[in-house]
Order: structure tokens, then C-alpha cells, then sequence
């Protein structure tokens, strides 16, 4: 941790191309002006990557390590047998309603 530590944010070399970005739009605009492009190096594009033809050699690949080169069979499931639905039980008896209540006026 002491590596990662400093005494002082002095002594550090430190820049802040924010504010200096910022501060050139600011004065292009003030001078009715566009800003000075941004400097940067651009990053080389990467590569681009067929994801189909990238399937379709890792599928063949596959198949040459098992040495399977034909395509593979496909079987019917077995049926599972249907469960019976759960008897319905009997009502016990209806209770009668009970009277609605009234309101005292009052």
C-alpha cells in the first residue's frame, strides 16, 4: 500500500484535459469559432468476427473429435402417464345466509 501512496497531490504529474477541453470550447465560441479537434490516437479496428461460420467450425470440430460424421438420430420421448385428477369433494351443507345487519339512524 505504501507503493500506492503519495506525500503530496503536488508532486504528482497530473493533467486535466476535461478542463482544458472545456475551456477550448469555451473560447471557440467566444471567438465564434469551431473547436480544435480533439487529438487522440484512434484505435485500430478490431477484428470482426462471423459468429455463424465460428459456430459452424466448433460444431465440426466437435464432430471429428467424436468421430461421429453423420448427423445424429432423433428418438420419440415415451409418454408419461396421465395423472387422474383428485376426486372432488362433497359439499357438507350450505349454511343460510345471515341477515344483514341495520344501522341505527342516529
Amino acid at each position: 500500500m505504501d507503493a500506492m501512496t503519495v506525500a503530496r497531490l503536488d508532486d504528482l504529474d497530473l493533467a486535466d484535459r476535461y478542463h482544458d477541453a472545456l475551456e477550448e470550447v469555451i473560447t471557440a465560441k467566444a471567438e465564434d469559432r469551431r473547436p480544435a479537434p480533439v487529438g487522440g490516437e484512434a484505435e485500430p479496428p478490431g477484428q470482426v468476427v462471423d459468429l455463424m461460420a465460428a459456430l459452424n467450425a466448433s460444431v465440426e470440430q466437435a464432430r471429428a473429435a467424436r468421430g461421429d460424421d453423420e448427423h445424429a438420430t432423433v428418438h420419440e420421448m415415451p409418454q408419461r402417464a396421465k395423472k387422474k385428477a383428485p376426486a372432488k369433494k362433497a359439499a357438507a351443507g350450505k349454511k343460510a345466509a345471515a341477515p344483514a345487519r341495520r344501522r341505527k339512524a342516529g
